[in-house]
Formats: C-alpha cells, structure tokens, sequence
C-alpha cells in the first residue's frame, strides 16, 4: 500500500504520544486490548488504523481527540482525487437527491454491503479496499450530525433484488434502509418494478444544493466521477430528477415495500 502523508503523520504522532507516555509498544496494547504486533504495524505504516483503534489510543494516551482527526483525514486522503472534492461539496450540502438504478447509494450502505460491492465491483484489495471502505461509512456521518442535510433518495427497486454479498447482508442492508427511512430528513422512493423505460435509466446521479449558490451535480461512471456546474446542464438534469420522482412511490409505501423485501432475503 503507497505510504499515504496522514499516514504518516499518525504513525508518528502515536510514537509520538507512546514515548511521551512512557509506554512499549506492548504496554499500549494490553491497555487498549490490541496486540503489540497491530500497533507495531500502525506506528509503521504497515496497517491503516481503524475508528475504535484511534479512539482507544486517543483515550490511552490523552490525545484530546488529535488521533481520530488525523484518522478522519487518512480517510478523505485515501479517496480518489477527483472524489474529494465532490465529499466537501456533499458534506456542506443543505440537500442531496440521488437517483441510483443499481445499488444502495454510499451515503445509506451498511459496512458488511459497502465491503461485499468493493469486493465484487472493485479491483482494490486489502487494506487498501478497507480503507475505501471506512472513507464511505464514514462519510455517512453527515446524515446524523447537528442540522443534517435533507436527504431525498430514489431507487429502482432491481436494488431490492439484486444480491450484493449473502442474504444475510442483503436482509441487514434493507432494514437499515428502513431504519434510516425512519428519520426526518430522509425520504427514501422506490420505483416500482412495473415501471418501463425511464429518465433515470441512463444512469446514477446525484443533485446537491449547498448553503449558497447553485445547485452542483455529481456523474459517476467507469473511469471517475464528473462534477456537473454549468446552468443548462444542472437544469436538465434537474428535469430528469423530476421526471424520476414522479414515477417513485411515496415515502411510507415506500418503507413498507423496503420491508416486505427484506423479509424475503432468508
């Protein structure tokens, strides 16, 4: 895995904070119930560090909380360079309306589902898949922070059926769906199976408005995503959105369905 700078940086600052501390390797691993060998790893570079790793070093050798930063900026580093800049868009935002035709968008994926799409859909592996991994679970974050944006999600319902991973992650990632549905700023849409050809078809997308200015929109494809500013071109894709929302069901049939198909998946 390519030494990443906030990599670094946290390796160092752990050392760092170890030494100060007047603690081996070992010493800190039995307080925070980790191997000496992990945070041997970690202090050199060998092993990303999880979210509970940070926090219990954090909490073991008084950080104040500098670990789990430096933690959360490993994560915005690891993504693609031409994602970051759409993340800082998406966690400013005061709306977000997506469209995805063929999987749970990120912002509503599960761990176990994030985890089973990268391992079916991505060409990265180990390390560096889990770290893309925790960058999109961690941006979820957004949903349930003080004044969340208003989420409003559209889904062809061939991502009900659609097995990402084993039933068992299928049945979790619906209720969490569900779950999730159930919060005030979230209003989740189904297009029911019955529908034919339409606006959306031809591809996921993603409109948010930010807290000044125009509306941004977010294209994905195989290669890299497009950040879409220019007027006409958010204003079409704005129409498709419409177009979209008009054949989807209303929010509570919608949870209703979600939960109907999550008991299917035994």
């Amino acid at each position: 895995m390519d030494r990443l700078p906030m990599l670094e940086l946290f390796a160092g600052e752990l050392r760092r904070l170890r030494t100060k501390a007047g603690l081996s390797q070992e010493a800190l691993g039995e307080q925070i119930s980790y191997s000496a060998s992990l945070v041997a790893s970690v202090e050199q570079c060998r092993r990303p560090p999880r979210e509970e790793f940070a926090l219990r070093c954090d909490d073991a050798l008084h950080g104040e909380g500098l670990l789990v930063r430096i933690r959360e900026a490993i994560l915005k580093e690891s993504l693609m360079p031409w994602f970051r800049e759409w993340v800082t868009i998406e966690q400013e935002a005061t709306a977000l309306c997506s469209f995805e035709p063929l999987v749970v968008p990120g912002l509503l994926q599960t761990e176990e589902y994030a985890r089973a799409l990268h391992e079916g859909a991505s060409q990265l592996v180990g390390d560096a898949m889990e770290q893309q991994v925790a960058a999109r679970i961690a941006r979820q974050k957004v949903l349930i922070r003080p004044n969340p944006p208003l989420l409003v999600a559209v889904l062809d319902y061939t991502v009900l059926e659609r097995p990402i991973g084993d039933p068992k992650v299928m049945q979790e990632q619906l209720r969490h769906l569900v779950e999730v549905g159930r919060r005030t700023r979230v209003h989740l849409h189904v297009v029911p199976k019955g529908v034919g050809a339409y606006p959306g078809l031809n591809g996921a997308f993603v409109i948010a408005t930010p807290p000044e200015g125009e509306d941004l929109v977010y294209l994905d494809n195989q290669l890299q995503g497009t950040i879409v500013e220019r007027t006409v071109d958010v204003n079409l894709l704005r129409q498709n959105w419409e177009s979209v929302r008009a054949e989807a069901l209303p929010h509570r049939a919608t949870l209703k369905l979600i939960s109907e198909a999550a008991e299917s998946w035994t």
